[in-house]
């Protein structure tokens, strides 16, 4: 049953300091023991939280509820205060705040110092403040990812009972999945980050050196890795004797949001509502690609030229030979007052070309 959002009581899921209370868990469930006396605050779900908000008040702006839109922007300017003003480190953003009071994701912190998405979701929710969000991405950068094994840790060190009891996450061992382990997931949300920085070399090469057959490669990477090289695993072990090996794979949605960082960050095609955009975010050794995609019965062909070696920027772009705004680029018979298309699947052809200092 649709609650009308004016009813709906987050206010009570917010602490006095006007951030979230991370209860039982927030996206990490095994931080279950964080939050369990009620006083627990999360950081990166004070990112989520403001995400959401904005994706949200243009929804109910759209549908008049102007009492809607001031409720969530007053929620969302005290969340987004209280993340900055209780979140911010020094060089990254704190994950999280026991019921104690004592910080979670610090450089004080025994374990656990540093945690990918506190990081990575400043850029994705759009909110956090700019610099910050790039020292923040560079932190992750440096602290958790192993270029040497082609993975990014969830938390750096892992929890081995040094400091407060965060719940079962404790329980795997050092290096295995959330204990300091690869959480695919949360890798691919990096990735995200990377690229809308603009950070084409490191995104796409996170892509690239994160894909099971890299790491299945050879007699060597096969034993080492010990998985399906077929199959995203949803966790890849950061820590000796097992660092390196695949974990659980089949069960997981990883797959599904790396697929969707490839496409969509890196390559830059996305959906915008009933228009494609395509904005790639790439390795500046990528001379070109070529993608097809189905969109409401339109096959999009699309053609990316990188002529001039560059990670980011498109100079021009030109559908069926026509130019054309790479944000907004309209697909035939989509959308209110298109064209009814003929029988059978429709085709377009959109080719783009990179340059620096273009959109």
């Amino acid at each position: 049953e649709h609650v009308p959002l004016p009813e709906l009581p987050p206010r009570r899921r917010l602490s006095p300091r006007g951030l979230p209370l991370i209860g039982s868990g927030d996206w990490n469930d095994g931080m279950d023991r964080v939050g369990a006396d009620g006083e627990g605050e999360s950081i990166w779900l004070g990112w989520f939280f403001l995400d959401v908000c904005r994706l949200l008040i243009p929804l109910a702006r759209e549908r008049g509820e102007e009492r809607t839109v001031l409720r969530l922007e007053d929620w969302s300017a005290t969340v987004r205060e209280a993340v900055e003003t209780h979140g911010w480190d020094g060089e990254w953003y704190r994950r999280a705040y026991f019921d104690s009071g004592e910080p979670l994701g610090s450089r004080d912190s025994p374990e656990a110092r540093i945690d990918s998405i506190a990081q990575s979701w400043s850029v994705i929710s759009r909110e956090g403040d700019p610099v910050r969000a790039r020292i923040a991405v560079d932190a992750a950068w440096r602290e958790l990812v192993r270029t040497d094994r082609g993975i990014a840790l969830l938390l750096s060190p892992p929890f081995t009972g040094r400091g407060p009891d965060p719940g079962y996450i404790a329980a795997y061992p050092p290096g295995v999945r959330e204990n300091g382990g690869q959480y695919t997931h949360a890798a691919a949300w990096l990735i995200r980050a990377l690229a809308r920085l603009g950070e084409g070399e490191r995104a796409g090469g996170l892509l690239r050196a994160m894909l099971p057959t890299r790491h299945a490669r050879g007699p060597e990477g096969t034993a080492r890795y010990r998985s399906e090289p077929y199959v995203m695993a949803a966790d890849v072990y950061g820590a000796e004797p097992h660092l390196g090996r695949g974990g659980w794979s089949w069960y997981t949605g990883s797959a599904g949001w790396v697929w969707r960082v490839a496409l969509e960050d890196v390559l830059g095609i996305r959906r915008e509502g009933h228009t494609l955009a395509v904005r790639p975010c790439i390795p500046r050794d990528w001379p070109r690609f070529r993608v097809e995609i189905v969109v409401d019965g339109v096959r999009a062909r699309i053609e990316v030229r990188n002529p001039d070696g560059v990670s980011a920027g498109v100079r021009s772009c030109r559908v069926e030979g026509l130019p054309a705004d790479p944000r907004r680029i309209p697909l035939p018979g989509v959308g209110p007052g298109a064209a009814a298309g003929g029988a059978g699947e429709q085709a377009v052809r959109i080719e783009v070309t990179m340059g620096e200092g273009t959109t």
